[in-house]
């Protein structure tokens, strides 16, 4: 059982606390009807004496953006796209050979060189890469040319012929050979004549005219070793010795191809 003394004090507070709660609950019944429709659209819980009481003090908290997350968040690092100049000028270049990658025609194609349907410009002939003015064909634009000679400039000047090499190397000029006359064979009593010279003699044999030379038949290259009794010893299927032979022959010959094969080189020593 607790004493008056204790009981005045919580008495006191029991007071203050109840005169809050009218006043809390007061202040509710006052608000405005948007707020009431709020709360019913958000679907709030079923509040107690206490909490519809303490609801006033509580703050919400509306969005104020639009959420922005996963619709942009993969297309603002775009990989590169490898553009500029590939060479530089005064480098030599082949027919082909890109020079300039570009997105629209910051640069136009010069002389010796062409321009792609993404804007792309490659040389043409063989040669040196030039980065240059033209303020006669047109006052702004940039033009990339290639020339043949590593002094050579661009622009060249006004009603100047233009050089093309056509893929065409300079060589230098054989004077030309003069050829022999057509020969002329005629048959007499002394045999067959070649311009003048017997074709066949008993004695010295074929004779030609200088700068040919004569070529025996096939047929009589293929008898030579018969005409001078040459003769090869014929292949015996039954002489298991000599297949043997040349068996471990082609064993040792593999085994010493696949042991150079996987041999490695040796390595440097570490210092």
């Amino acid at each position: 059982m607790m004493q008056p003394r204790l009981l005045a004090p919580l008495r006191a507070l029991e007071r203050s606390f109840t005169s809050s709660l009218r006043a809390a609950q007061t202040l509710y019944m006052s608000q405005s009807l948007f707020q009431r429709s709020l709360s019913a659209n958000l679907a709030l819980p079923k509040t107690t004496p206490l909490s519809r009481g303490l609801l006033p003090f509580s703050q919400v908290r509306y969005a104020s953006h639009a959420s922005q997350g996963t619709a942009n968040r993969h297309s603002r690092d775009p990989a590169g796209k490898r553009l500029g100049a590939k060479r530089s000028g005064g480098e030599y270049v082949v027919p082909g050979c890109i020079i300039f990658r570009q997105r629209g025609s910051l640069w136009f194609p010069g002389e010796n060189c062409g321009m792609g349907r993404d804007h792309t410009i490659y040389a043409t002939q063989a040669g040196y890469v030039r980065y240059y003015l033209d303020p006669e064909q047109h006052p702004d634009r940039r033009y990339i040319g290639v020339v043949f000679d590593k002094d050579e400039k661009l622009p060249h000047p006004r009603n100047a012929p233009s050089r093309r090499r056509l893929n065409m190397v300079t060589t230098a000029r054989i004077d030309p050979v003069v050829y022999q006359s057509d020969i002329v064979a005629s048959v007499d009593e002394n045999g067959t004549q070649v311009a003048g010279v017997a074709a066949v003699d008993a004695q010295s044999g074929p004779q030609l005219r200088p700068g040919y030379m004569y070529r025996e038949a096939n047929w009589v290259i293929g008898r030579a070793a018969e005409k001078a009794g040459i003769t090869a010893v014929p292949y015996n299927r039954t002489n298991r010795w000599l297949a043997w032979r040349k068996r471990e022959a082609r064993a040792e010959r593999a085994a010493q191809m696949k042991s150079l094969k996987g041999k490695k080189k040796p390595g440097k020593k570490a210092k």
